[in-house]
């Protein structure tokens, strides 16, 4: 398993998990967990996917995912899960 960490942060807009789930099981990539809170109209979402069957490479997964953040006005990253656990180490 190729587990990814993909995170979304911005102002909360009508479609944000839609058009993302949707962007992930269009390219095979499964959501193995998901986490979501919305506070005074800010939206934030964690979620660990599974990327070892998807049909394009992580580079291109995580630019297409940057530009629907775009779209919707919220920023989406998408990293591997040993750089994700690196940079939030304590």
């Amino acid at each position: 398993m190729k587990k990814t960490i993909v995170t979304v942060v911005g102002h909360d807009t009508v479609g944000i998990i839609a058009k993302v789930c949707t962007y992930l099981a269009e390219h095979k990539v499964n959501i193995e967990d998901i986490s979501q809170t919305i506070i005074q109209g800010y939206f934030n979402m964690m979620m660990i996917v599974d990327t070892s069957k998807s049909d394009v490479e992580a580079t291109v997964l995580s630019e297409g995912l940057k530009e629907i953040g775009e779209g919707l006005g919220v920023i989406i990253r998408c990293q591997h899960e040993d750089i994700f656990n690196m940079m939030h180490r304590i």
